[in-house]
């Protein structure tokens, strides 16, 4: 079964808070001027490449991911991802996966909840809350399914928003690779994935980028980084010798959040994601203090 991170806002959660890139107490919250864009972003799936072994014939899907919320608010994301492969032997598989999950902006707290399906019966649920409201900014993680668990993270632990600005705040201070322990509650919930970000100088996109793109007007004009970050498990970078990322993913990341050409690489095949259809959604009224 493909199993997909949350990209943050690039899917994105991409899948990459408001952040220095060096916070003295880790991954605690502080003024920021990155805002990202509500939006709605339609992806066509398609399989880019498959090694031989791989047990993939070919794949294709799609995937709807959805950002509300703001800066004076909390951001919501939800995603839902599905593909229908066929194998070297012929069978065939329907995965589904619907994921969500609410972001406080100060970064303090993290609830989420994912759903697999695979050929419409239940494969996994996970459900979880993680919250960092202590002085000490340790994380702690309440999950509820699958099963019921207590855990603790250090305080720069990045959550998903928090890393997606964190990541942008570094694109458009010139710097070229970005270094984060993540945790999205994806797979059981139960792990903290250490990611390395190579970041591509920032350019306008051409418009025969967008020509195929309904609604992609307001991204003319608009910076945009090539992105492509690393998933390792805690403990191995691409620093450490022999070591391999358990799966990468990169795009076109662009200031407001929206991502394109997406490509999710699990090593033995990778997938391609192609924007198809993007609208904006209404922004969020913060209130006159």
């Amino acid at each position: 079964m493909v199993e997909c991170k949350t990209w943050a806002v690039w899917l994105a959660p991409v899948w990459a808070s408001c952040l220095s890139l060096a916070p003295a107490s880790g991954a605690s919250a502080a003024a920021s001027e990155i805002k990202f864009a509500p939006h709605r972003a339609i992806y066509d799936i398609t399989l880019g490449r498959s090694a031989p072994g791989s047990g993939v014939n070919d794949m294709t899907g799609r995937l709807v991911y959805e950002l509300t919320g703001g800066a004076c608010e909390d951001y919501a994301q939800s995603m839902r991802f599905v593909t229908q492969s066929s194998s070297s032997d012929g069978s065939e598989q329907i995965n589904d996966m619907w994921t969500t999950s609410s972001e406080e902006v100060t970064g303090s707290r993290l609830k989420f909840s994912t759903t697999q399906l695979r050929d419409e019966q239940a494969a996994e649920v996970t459900e979880g809350d993680a919250d960092r409201r202590g002085r000490s900014g340790e994380v702690k993680i309440e999950l509820t399914r699958p099963d019921a668990k207590v855990m603790a993270l250090p305080a720069g632990t990045y959550f998903p928003i928090q890393h997606s600005i964190a990541l942008l705040e570094a694109a458009k201070a010139g710097k070229s690779r970005f270094e984060a322990d993540v945790y999205d509650g994806s797979e059981k919930g139960d792990k903290v994935s250490a990611t390395t970000t190579l970041i591509g100088k920032g350019r306008q996109p051409e418009t025969k980028e967008l020509a195929s793109v309904t609604n992609a007007d307001r991204l003319k004009g608009i910076a945009f980084w090539p992105i492509s970050t690393s998933y390792f498990e805690k403990g191995k970078t691409l620093d450490t010798k022999d070591s391999l990322p358990t799966y990468e993913m990169s795009a076109h990341f662009y200031e407001n959040g929206v991502s394109t050409r997406l490509v999710m690489d699990y090593g033995d095949f990778a997938l391609k994601g192609e924007l198809k259809e993007l609208t904006f959604l209404p922004e969020p009224k913060c209130a006159v203090k």
